[in-house]
């Protein structure tokens, strides 16, 4: 049986402008087959929801002995559709702008096999606008010309009329002419356009490492030479690049330009990140830690006997997952715990029991334990309870201790430890050794230890640590390392913003909500 390829744009670069198509075909598709200019954020996301996908590198790299061969490309297409497989062909930006989806096509048609096309963002169109050029704009350019910078003006013959491009007064945007550069604009100004036509370079556009450089056509191949631009450029020549001043959002957010490291579990960390990236920033996920599931025995066993207990005490979003995935596996689901009160503490871990249909009685104010033993002191209900309180490994004794204290029965059920990830360690400790880093974001005291154990002391101190609250700053001191700012309250988006105040532009008024 025939397979299907897809013949898939995979957008600029920013994740956030793939479209909801190519996830829909990436998370169900038995085989990608990725071009060099597709962000590898999209092909690990894509493992992460379809972990039985094979993928294929067929990139192409400025003609090294790396790239993939387009004949070679073709027939691995026509292959793996002949295997009956889904197939998807992701290429950056869209297909048929400059990706030679055309030829793919054609090749599958030519062999039978079935395919489908789905349109991508172009990076001519969004490279520009995430640098604040419109490629039109009413009054100033009613015209936008899309050209291939790999064509040589100087050659005998030429598929681009430059001279008729220069009279035509609207946008020209180059595709990958960093090299062919000042030839294109000395045939441009010979062709009748003006030398003081404004122009700009976009390097790595929509991606959180995007460069501009702004000059006019007879000066901007010296400006990108001089400040090192290269491949991959998007070149933006006409009136419309004057409004760059104007309109320039992308970066002037508070964290563009900066490398913020995240130390969560794996598990976790997509949250911060995407606070973090909305914030401008260029995120480093080397997780510190991993969370590991302990014994599910002892669990079962409490939830078997839920109706002794009246209250149920929650300190993390792990914890909340481990005991619905015990509900789950025993055939339950909330209606389990009815009857039972609950305790969170803080709006990451209600939001999490919220996602699973029950809302927490009591999220206290402060976001540590000793915040939850006040809010329990406000309550008429509480001494002399049975309370079963589902925790990690080595968490602090603070509250079942404090509980105790007030008469209560505590059942302390560890449900997961967390433990060194050394994935992603030797990248890390290479980016603090080179002062590669801005900021070290931290959301609990085990992802302190983690971080340690990963880099060593002394690099721990190399870059600017932010805590989610006070329990992770002394753990930070504890190891040596003085917090340079934590956050208002512990929550991931006031981590976010505690970041962007520590090393963000200080005139900025973004945030995270």
């Amino acid at each position: 049986m025939s397979g299907v390829v897809y013949l898939v744009g995979a957008g600029p670069g920013d994740p956030g402008l793939l479209t909801v198509r190519a996830q829909q075909l990436l998370a169900t598709c038995d085989a990608i087959a990725a071009d060099a200019l597709a962000n590898p954020e999209i092909i690990e996301a894509a493992r992460a929801d379809n972990p039985g996908v094979e993928v294929h590198d067929v990139g192409k790299r400025g003609g090294s002995g790396e790239s993939a061969r387009q004949e070679a490309i073709n027939d691995l297409l026509v292959q793996l559709g002949r295997d009956g497989k889904r197939v998807v062909r992701l290429k950056g930006g869209d297909p048929l702008v400059f990706g030679r989806g055309s030829e793919e096509a054609l090749a599958l048609a030519e062999a039978g096999v079935q395919f489908e096309i789905v349109p991508g963002v172009t990076a001519g169109v969004a490279a520009a606008a995430y640098a604040g050029i419109p490629v039109t704009h009413r009054g100033v350019a009613t015209s936008v010309t899309f050209v291939t910078g790999h064509e040589d003006p100087a050659k005998a013959e030429t598929q681009t009329d430059w001279a008729a491009l220069a009279r035509a007064g609207g946008t020209i945007v180059l595709y990958m002419g960093v090299k062919t550069l000042p030839r294109i604009a000395a045939a441009l100004v010979a062709g009748g356009m003006s030398p003081d036509t404004p122009a700009a370079a976009v390097q790595w556009g929509t991606y959180p490492r995007q460069r501009t450089v702004v000059g006019t056509v007879t000066t901007l191949a010296d400006a990108v030479e001089r400040e090192g631009l290269g491949a991959p450029v998007i070149t933006v020549i006409g009136t419309v690049v004057g409004l760059r001043d104007e309109i320039s959002w992308y970066d002037r957010k508070p964290l563009f330009g900066k490398r913020v490291v995240v130390t969560r579990a794996s598990a976790q960390a997509g949250s911060l990140r995407a606070a973090l990236a909305s914030l401008g920033a260029e995120v480093l996920e080397l997780p510190a830690l991993r969370v590991v599931p302990l014994d599910p025995e002892a669990l079962r066993e409490a939830l078997d006997r839920i109706a002794e207990y009246d209250w149920v005490v929650f300190t993390s979003q792990n914890a909340v997952a481990f005991l619905w995935q015990s509900l789950r596996v025993a055939g339950r689901d909330a209606r389990w715990l009815a009857g039972r009160k609950i305790a969170c503490v803080g709006p990451a871990t209600s939001d999490a029991l919220l996602a699973r249909g029950l809302d927490a009685d009591v999220v206290p104010g402060r976001f540590v334990a000793e915040g939850v033993l006040e809010a329990l002191d406000e309550r008429a209900d509480v001494k002399g309870c049975r309370v079963l309180y589902v925790a990690a490994e080595g968490a602090r004794d603070v509250l079942p201790e404090g509980l105790a204290d007030r008469g209560c029965t505590v059942d302390v059920v560890p449900v997961y430890r967390t433990a060194s990830d050394g994935a992603g360690s030797g990248a890390l400790r290479d980016a603090l050794s080179s002062g590669r880093v801005d900021a070290v974001t931290f959301a609990s005291a085990s992802a302190v230890r983690g971080f340690v154990e990963a880099v060593g002391a002394e690099l721990a101190r190399r870059a600017p640590a932010v805590s989610i609250g006070p329990t992770t700053s002394d753990a930070l001191r504890a190891a040596g390392i003085t917090p340079a700012s934590e956050a208002s309250e512990s929550t991931i988006d006031a981590l976010a913003d505690a970041t962007a105040r520590l090393v963000g532009a200080p005139d900025s008024q973004w945030s995270t909500a």
